[in-house]
């Protein structure tokens, strides 16, 4: 047998006695931030950049959540307020962010008063969306544990919606 095809079945071998990823041990990464006093997180791969605040541009006749576009290397991005968007007063700080989301063609920028940490959660330790809300409207993904803390995990295609 060459050592090429040695190669091959070699790795087949170690493939085939590797344990099964399972749903059990299958771990999610995603970027925790603050919204209010409410801890949410995003999927890591969804997040184009995030940026300190810059100036940005009011587009007349929308909804008060949209606080307008800016411009980042050339591309229009409309600018989404969190805090007005889910009802929390607004609170201007120095940790402000705005966190640049993208899923496919559709891309958004959002307010979040501070980023918080990378987290790694294991997929048996989140639950589905409360039953409070309708699956297919709703915001949350899921919901994760971790440790003693509770954080609300957001769809970002629902983020992303053009509803106004």
């Amino acid at each position: 047998m060459s050592g090429k095809l040695q190669e091959v079945v070699q790795k087949q071998q170690e493939q085939k006695n590797a344990p099964v990823e399972t749903e059990e041990n299958e771990i999610l990464q995603l970027v925790g931030f603050v919204v209010g006093e409410e801890e949410f997180a995003i999927p890591i791969l969804t997040i184009q950049e995030i940026i300190k605040p810059i100036e940005y541009t009011r587009v007349p006749r929308t909804p008060s959540f949209v606080l307008g576009v800016f411009n980042l290397r050339g591309s229009v991005i409309p600018l989404i307020d969190l805090r007005m968007k889910f009802g929390v007063p607004a609170n201007k700080s120095e940790d402000m962010r705005y966190i640049v989301l993208k899923d496919g063609d559709e891309i958004a920028g959002f307010v979040i008063d501070r980023l918080n940490q990378a987290l790694r959660i294991n997929k048996s330790q989140i639950d589905p969306a409360p039953e409070t809300t309708t699956q297919e409207k709703s915001l949350i993904d899921g919901v994760g544990k971790q440790n003693d803390k509770i954080i609300t995990i957001l769809r970002v295609s629902k983020l992303l919606e053009r509803d106004f």
